[in-house]
């Protein structure tokens, strides 16, 4: 499975590309297909194990649950 933060998009706020890049929704830019290889878990990479953005992602993501938890609210 694909990591949730990887996208692909066509363009950006001052560009229009003539193909589909890889964007990284967690470092909010793009990124090298090397990297995105990683994302998608190819060559035997897994999002989960090799990449530390994915990982400070969902420990930011888990830590604002806790911290909504704590306060009674939901984090969606």
């Amino acid at each position: 499975m694909a990591c949730p933060y990887l996208r692909y998009r066509a363009s950006d706020e001052e560009h229009e590309f003539d193909h589909e890049r890889p964007y990284c929704a967690a470092m909010g830019r793009f990124v090298s297909p090397m990297r995105a290889d990683v994302c998608n878990d190819r060559h035997d990479f897994s999002h989960e194990t090799h990449c530390d953005v994915y990982r400070r992602a969902e420990e930011r993501t888990a830590e604002a649950a806790d911290a909504a938890d704590a306060v009674g609210e939901s984090v969606d």
